[in-house]
């Protein structure tokens, strides 16, 4: 394993992280969290737990031999502090490398496990995959827009575009919303289909749309109260011909979606491009309220992690 000095060091500041954290993950009834980003220079992992599993993100990029012993060296005092500091069985951390570039679709599959483990966040269910994909099935970022979202839902008709495996609809629909939830994968669908049956949501009175949300937003007849527009920063998905960019194609996505807002709807805008800028003409045409900062989490160190809006016809 690592070296004994440097796991105790990366440990301390595990278990000091999580004691940070005990009073509002127990307050919010909260299981998956963020425990750890970049804090020490030479540990420059993400550590999300997910109850009694631990993933360890780190960025792949090309090493010498000198570096790669390192790296594992590094890696392996991650593992030793998790275990000893959080008593995670060795089996249940699981080790990730996000190797994104730009322009390729960032749900691409890793693996074929097709094991997926039920997760809790307060007390709704979920269902995530730890191996097949770089992201679990639950964006662990947008609790708050998820809590937001569940208490203003009663009786409304909501609309959940990019909806990947459903977690907001599911607690839209906790709320007492009716949801339609739209992705362009079949996986994802099904995916949020079994996040409703975990809930004991009847799927009867919600609708579950494979669809390119663009062209669904031109053919729908019927509007809502709530949509929910949360897009990757690059798709070129190979079942469209189009590659969608957020920051060129927001606008357009908006001003689509407007068109099926009920009166006094509203529609909260989310990506986590970086370098993200809201369109001027969304500002003039809308009433925007930049919500990002109330809409991270206690456990994300990284106020960049998303973008937020609130917008809505004015008045």
């Amino acid at each position: 394993m690592g070296t004994m000095q440097n796991s105790s060091i990366l440990q301390n500041r595990l278990v000091k992280n999580k004691k940070k954290l005990k009073s509002y993950l127990k307050r919010n009834n909260i299981s998956c969290f963020r425990l750890y980003d970049k804090d020490i220079p030479e540990y420059p992992y993400i550590i999300d737990i997910y109850e009694d599993s631990a993933l360890i993100y780190e960025k792949g990029k090309r090493l010498s031999a000198d570096e790669q012993v390192l790296r594992d060296e590094h890696i392996n005092d991650a593992k030793e502090a998790l275990i000893n500091g959080l008593n995670i069985k060795e089996e249940n951390i699981i080790l990730k490398i996000r190797e994104k570039k730009q322009g390729t679709d960032q749900y691409t599959k890793l693996d074929k496990t097709s094991k997926k483990v039920m997760v809790k966040e307060g007390e709704l269910r979920f269902l995530v995959n730890f191996h097949d994909y770089l992201d679990t099935g639950l964006f662990l970022d947008h609790r708050p827009l998820r809590s937001e979202i569940r208490e203003i839902s009663k009786n409304k008709k909501v609309l959940n575009l990019f909806a990947y495996t459903g977690s907001i609809s599911v607690y839209a629909a906790s709320g007492g919303a009716n949801v339609t939830t739209v992705d362009l994968s079949n996986t994802y669908i099904n995916w949020a289909r079994e996040n409703f049956q975990l809930n004991d949501f009847k799927n009867i009175d919600h609708d579950f749309i494979v669809s390119d949300v663009f062209e669904y937003l031109k053919e729908i007849k019927k509007s809502f109260d709530i949509i929910i527009i949360d897009p990757p920063s690059f798709s070129n998905s190979k079942k469209t011909d189009s590659i969608f960019d957020v920051q060129r194609d927001h606008k357009g996505l908006i001003e689509l979606a407007a068109k099926r807002l009920n009166k006094d709807g509203v529609i909260y805008f989310s990506n986590n491009f970086r370098k993200f800028k809201i369109d001027e003409e969304v500002l003039k045409s809308f009433k925007v309220k930049d919500i990002s900062f109330q809409s991270i989490p206690e456990d994300f160190r990284d106020k960049k992690i998303h973008q937020c809006f609130k917008i809505e016809a004015i008045s």
